[in-house]
């Protein structure tokens, strides 16, 4: 489970993952108010790339 910030609105299909969120915590899309819920999401790898010399 991860957790997430869903659009309230019943309209728009908008959700981030709460480590990409915004302090502010506005849709991206429609710039409605957002819910603070959970979602199953594989999890991120990060990838560090290598310094070529």
């Amino acid at each position: 489970m991860t957790k997430i910030w869903k659009c309230k609105s019943p309209d728009c299909k908008a959700w981030v993952r709460e480590e990409f969120a915004t302090e502010e915590q506005k849709c991206p899309m429609c710039k409605g108010d957002m819910l603070r819920t959970m979602k199953h999401l594989p999890a991120l790898v990060k990838k560090v790339k290598s310094k070529s010399r």
